[in-house]
């Protein structure tokens, strides 16, 4: 290494300031000083005299499948990924939608363009790991501030291989996708690959029809016994301190949901997305619950299977990806969103109350309502586009809802639908 040193002498300090009065004694005011830089630079350009840049400069490529290319600097892991590209309009919370399962398979792009101020706690996690191909975002923190921060975002995906890109138009992008829908894309930092193989890639992948469950689900059954800390338990009035056992099939179940269940003062059975329905009835539970998870439901007939199984049986509560499937179990019909609904900040209105609940979303399929049978009620309507947020078929004690009640880190306006879930049960359990 070469070193190289530049000297800059100030002989004229007068020119830093100006005053109304003259100076009496100018001598003891005014001092030469002489500023050094030094400057390192690398053998192969020390014979060119050019320094090393001493910032990042773009080293990753966003490919899209409509043959648009975005150049920018990466962060986390490294090499080459394929995935949908959707955007997510939440302003807080990367953390618990880094390790939401329910984006298994997809690019997560984020609107808010400043992330990574809070750096990453263990205390947010909503899974074991994180499950999404990749993070896009616009700016990246340099810095972290926040008495819970155990680490820098960066080391975060690195150390979970997970590729991060940043200093790209998020905000073209997030135009593109509402205006041509959600895209394949391929990250790469791999410079050995042209973008022509990079396009050919994202050309010949799709998540449509993809069983993306089987790769998010505990493989056994196991009990949730964490307890529930005193800042997740809130909405406690009104509580009768009954104990009711529910069964919750993970399709990618998040963490709070079960925090909430336990919250409200329930036993909880976790089983995996396979469990068959025979085995849940042995049980005899007070409830099952269907829960989140990525991808297509119609990708997993087995799944529809076991939820027809326990439809009449037993109450359900169905969210996300389980509201899906009980639409299906039931005789209707689910169709691919042109971009979804991903964020924490769209409203939807309870139709039975009238009440508009903001909520948090996560969801590329919605059901058709106007595919279900009669008798069954859309108990409630996202009002961005109309779409059926939520079910109900009270012959059968069915409840679900297209959106995450459970809303970490938040908003909180649909957490009572666990209280409903609990006077369903109760009311099932009186009658029985």
């Amino acid at each position: 290494m070469v070193s190289k040193a530049m000297e800059m002498a100030v002989t004229n300090p007068l020119t830093c300031f100006t005053s109304s009065k003259p100076l009496s004694n100018p001598s003891s005011i005014l001092r030469a000083f002489t500023v050094r830089c030094s400057v390192s630079l690398s053998s192969d350009r020390a014979s060119t005299g050019v320094a090393e840049r001493p910032w990042k400069t773009s080293d990753a490529r966003l490919v899209l499948e409509d043959g648009s290319i975005w150049r920018a600097k990466s962060f986390g892991a490294s090499g080459t990924q394929v995935g949908e590209v959707v955007f997510n309009t939440s302003l807080t919370g990367y953390q618990e939608i880094l390790t939401d399962p329910s984006y298994a398979g997809q690019f997560v792009l984020m609107t808010n363009p400043h992330i990574g101020n809070t750096g990453v706690n263990f205390d947010d996690e909503e899974s074991m790991q994180c499950f999404l191909g990749g993070l896009v975002i616009r700016s990246l923190s340099i810095s972290t501030s926040n008495w819970r921060c155990a680490e820098t975002l960066g080391d975060y995906l690195a150390e979970r291989n997970i590729m991060g890109i940043y200093d790209v138009d998020t905000r073209a992008i997030t135009r593109r996708l509402r205006q041509d829908g959600s895209l394949i894309g391929v990250l790469s930092t791999e410079e050995s690959k042209t973008d022509e193989e990079l396009l050919e890639l994202s050309r010949s992948w799709d998540i449509v029809g993809v069983d993306l469950i089987s790769g998010v689900s505990c493989k056994t059954p196991y009990e949730w016994t964490d307890n529930t800390k005193s800042q997740w338990d809130f909405n406690a009035n009104g509580r009768d301190g009954n104990t009711f056992h529910v069964v919750a099939y993970d399709f990618g179940i998040k963490h709070n949901i079960l925090r909430r269940l336990a919250s409200y003062g329930c036993k909880i059975t976790v089983v995996p997305s396979t469990w068959p329905a025979s085995e849940t009835l042995k049980i005899k539970p007070d409830g099952v619950l269907f829960s989140n998870g990525p991808g297509d439901p119609s990708a997993v007939p087995y799944a529809v299977e076991t939820v027809k199984e326990i439809l009449g049986k037993l109450p359900v509560f169905g969210i996300c990806m389980g509201h899906q499937l009980l639409g299906q179990a039931l005789g209707g019909k689910t169709f691919k969103m042109k971009f979804g609904h991903h964020g924490g900040n769209h409203p939807v209105r309870n139709l039975r109350s009238g009440h508009v609940e903001i909520s948090a979303q996560n969801h590329n399929y919605a059901v058709d309502p106007a595919s279900l049978p009669e008798g069954v009620e859309v108990t409630h309507v996202n009002l961005n586009d109309g779409s059926c947020a939520g079910l109900a078929y009270p012959a059968q004690n069915i409840m679900s809802l297209q959106y995450h009640p459970e809303a970490s880190p938040g908003p909180h306006d649909s957490d009572n639908a666990f209280q409903e879930f609990i006077e369903l049960m109760k009311r099932a359990k009186e009658n029985a």
